[in-house]
């Protein structure tokens, strides 16, 4: 059973910065980030493929950038100009196939790791 576990979730100013870390047992070909904001259902962030191709949802892009060390077994999540719509609870999810933004497309799942900003 793969587990990937998140990390780096904070607090942080609005404008600030943070870099989020998943770590997996075993990593899969495709890496996403999805995030949840309270009362909100649950979207898509960024995915990374073991080539490097990323691609990322239209209200990050340019701001976070989404990394993975497949050696390690990492895929990280620089997140830069953050936001007060950014917070939420941040998760790791892995696919054996080629990537997709559907959240349903996942089969496994980090427990999440949070993002609060304070405006």
């Amino acid at each position: 059973q793969v587990q990937l576990v998140e990390s780096g979730g904070d607090s942080v100013p609005a404008g600030g910065s943070l870099r989020l870390s998943c770590a997996a047992s075993t990593i899969r070909q495709c890496m996403g980030w999805f995030r949840q904001a309270p009362g909100k259902e649950r979207e898509w962030v960024a995915f990374i493929l073991p080539n490097g191709n990323t691609d990322y949802s239209a209200s990050v892009k340019g701001r976070f950038t989404i990394s993975r060390d497949n050696a390690k077994k990492m895929v990280f999540l620089q997140m830069n100009s953050l936001k007060s719509e950014d917070a939420g609870t941040y998760s790791c999810a892995a696919r054996r196939y080629a990537c997709m933004w559907q959240q349903n497309a996942y089969g496994i799942w980090g427990q999440g790791t949070q993002v609060t900003v304070s405006s």
